[in-house]
């Protein structure tokens, strides 16, 4: 893990740990010849900026010792963690940082906030075939970010109760608490449906 170090103490000097810190990871995905230490990433940062997580690696930590368990009950229990619906859809999100390979050369095009077909140069948010409905789509936008102010709100007074004030800011930066990265997320899901919702011109 030194080269790892190393990585993160370019990024930030002044965050990045030092030999015997107990430092949290998690591993990304990359290339298939690629060694764990270049895949393994910080948390936050991998949160941050929409890095995905290699369920494959995890699934696979968790199949010997579950085999084992499910032997004397099922005839193949391999194969209910590695076939079947729940491994045919894996979330992939648009990572922000610069990862390597071929997302390097990708060319980033505007969607149809409804349809999520490619917009044509005139249009902004909605492609002809879906203006017409541009009210009932802007409340679907607008209940989104309700939902995650609500959500957000909540992990924040829970975070605030846990420090013991609830009349200041959460200063807290505990990494091994699960609501710190639950709130991270809900709050970078947040100003993402915020942004969504700014790129409506509600003149209709």
């Amino acid at each position: 893990m030194q080269n790892w170090l190393k990585k993160m103490l370019i990024r930030n000097p002044a965050t990045a740990p030092v030999v015997g810190d107990r430092v949290p990871y998690v591993i990304i995905k990359g290339d298939k010849a690629a060694r764990m230490w270049e895949k393994a990433e910080d948390p936050l940062y991998a949160l941050e900026n929409g890095l995905t997580i290699d369920a494959q690696y995890y699934l696979e930590q968790l199949v010997a010792p579950l085999v084992r368990i499910f032997e004397p009950l099922l005839e193949n229990p391999k194969s209910v963690f590695l076939n079947g619906d729940h491994t045919r859809q894996i979330h992939i999100p648009t990572p922000t940082a610069k990862v390597g390979g071929i997302a390097g050369f990708t060319v980033k095009r505007e969607s149809c906030m409804s349809c999520k077909a490619i917009l044509k140069p005139t249009e902004k948010t909605l492609c002809g075939y879906c203006h017409s409905n541009a009210p009932e789509v802007y409340q679907i936008f607008l209940n989104r970010v309700r939902e995650k102010e609500m959500k957000f709100q909540r992990l924040w007074t829970q975070c605030q109760s846990c420090q013991g004030s609830m009349h200041q800011e959460v200063i807290c930066t505990a990494n091994d608490c699960p609501i710190y990265y639950m709130r991270t997320k809900v709050h970078k899901d947040l100003q993402e449906a915020q942004q969504s919702l700014s790129k409506f011109d509600i003149s209709w």
